[in-house]
């Protein structure tokens, strides 16, 4: 079983694996086309879709701190209550998943010239603490968090599926296998116990997205 000791070790493990060591993914993109042809890509278009795919990639690094968070929180519950070893096992493999979203990015980003934001430390610390408040707040409130997360997440990627350019067929491959991984996530945690958070911590939450999304835009 694992301790709380491992727990934060795994935790901190996770931490520098996202943030300094090439992400390795479990499964090839299923929509991937095998061979997209870059160079009919204008410099604009090449521009315009890395920005959009460092956003999503900065995303990624914040879905790593977050389920990594909560199972954290899961596994080592304050008080008197019992790790939640059910929960904490379903936020491990939902973050196992998000793991294959941040290798096609990053690889994307590759194949684009692009780089990844500056501030992905930032992003992952602020992150981590947020997966901890909801985690904190019981199993139920976590769950309902990252159906929230998840949701925000899935219309945001749908927005980004209009943007990117029409010519960028394996960025929009991507993004598309990302949005239908961040549905199932948010109906897994719906169907597992989660409840539905207040209208204002909804909107707090859009409002610290569309920060991240306009800075990691452009940093």
């Amino acid at each position: 079983m694992t301790t709380a000791t491992d727990a934060l070790i795994n935790a901190a493990d996770s931490a520098l694996r996202t943030l300094f060591v090439p992400p390795r993914a479990s499964r090839e993109c299923a929509t991937l086309p095998e061979r997209a042809n870059d160079q009919e890509l204008s410099d604009a278009d090449r521009h315009l879709s890395g920005a959009l795919m460092r956003v999503n990639h900065v995303g990624e690094v914040c879905a790593q701190a977050l389920y990594t968070a909560q199972a954290l929180s899961a596994r080592w519950p304050r008080g008197s209550s019992r790790p939640n070893l059910p929960l904490a096992t379903q936020l491990e493999a939902a973050c196992k998943e998000e793991t294959d979203h941040l290798a096609w990015t990053q690889t994307r980003l590759d194949e684009l010239g692009a780089r990844a934001s500056l501030l992905n430390p930032l992003w992952y610390a602020g992150a981590f603490g947020l997966g901890l408040i909801a985690g904190r707040l019981g199993p139920a409130v976590s769950l309902g968090f990252v159906v929230e997360t998840e949701r925000q997440v899935e219309a945001h990627l749908a927005e980004h599926m209009e943007r990117l350019p029409a010519g960028d067929q394996a960025s929009r491959a991507i993004v598309a296998q990302m949005k239908q991984d961040e549905a199932r996530h948010a109906r897994e945690a719906q169907a597992a116990g989660a409840v539905e958070l207040p209208a204002p911590v909804k909107g707090l939450m859009r409002i610290a997205a569309k920060l991240m999304t306009t800075v990691a835009h452009r940093i």
